[in-house]
């Protein structure tokens, strides 16, 4: 092997391996659940937060059921601040349906001849085989046609609930969100991750927040395992797919 190729190969060989670790977790068992101490939300969950302004408790306080804290019988349990958890609702029911249809054709024909090129015509036609001539030197024919039709139809119902964990509180007061759940059933895993910013005030007040409510979601419904690398192609057709022209 040339060594101007050796970085080559090993940079391929890199590559197919790092591809290959996803299946590799799950070989001849179960795949791996995402460990639950290294998320955003767990993260979110140990900040202490900002030191809270206390105020002199009255003695009727401590007997009140109008009380405005949180733990009272009363009091407002939606999520506020960081790494406090709201229960995000997805009800998806959607339809699209597009179709188009394209026909082209087209035709040329293109001819180039020199019979009378100062005598070199006919002075190359003596030194080429018989029949063989350069009076006609490039005669060019061609045609194309091509036509395409194409339908699309969709339809989508998703209904979900997962819980998510406040990450992040803006500036504005805008709370950041970061949910994930994963289920595992015999050798396939399906996943579901939530992001996105909700108002405080788009909160219930059964501490739940639909979809629709959440600026820049990004839901992700999806799975890992034996059953999904079977429906994937392998990872050779793929790059020859994004590669060749045709």
């Amino acid at each position: 092997m040339q060594k101007n190729m050796l970085p080559k190969f090993v940079m391929l060989s890199g590559l197919v391996l790092t591809s290959a670790c996803g299946r590799i977790d799950h070989l001849g068992k179960p795949p791996s659940f995402t460990p639950a101490n290294e998320t955003p939300e767990h993260v979110a969950m140990l900040w202490e937060g900002l030191p809270q302004e206390t105020r002199p408790q009255r003695a009727v306080d401590h007997a009140s059921l109008w009380s405005g804290e949180r733990q009272s019988l009363l009091g407002d349990r939606r999520a506020i601040k960081r790494g406090d958890i709201m229960t995000v609702v997805i009800e998806i029911d959607e339809k699209a349906e597009i179709s188009n249809d394209t026909q082209r054709s087209r035709n040329g024909a293109e001819s180039l001849g020199v019979p009378h090129l100062l005598g070199l015509p006919q002075r190359l036609d003596e030194k080429l085989p018989e029949g063989a001539s350069v009076g006609e030197a490039v005669s060019v024919n061609s045609s194309s046609s091509s036509g395409g039709a194409g339908s699309v139809k969709r339809k989508e119902k998703l209904e979900l609930r997962v819980a998510a964990t406040i990450v992040d509180v803006l500036p504005n007061g805008v709370l950041a969100i970061s949910g994930s759940q994963e289920l595992r059933v015999n050798f396939e895993i399906r996943e579901l991750l939530v992001t996105g910013y909700v108002r405080p005030e788009d909160i219930s007040r059964q501490n739940e927040i639909t979809y629709d409510k959440i600026a820049s979601a990004r839901v992700s419904y999806g799975g890992r395992g034996q059953i999904t690398d079977v429906q994937q192609p392998r990872y050779g057709q793929q790059v020859l797919d994004a590669v060749l022209p045709f």
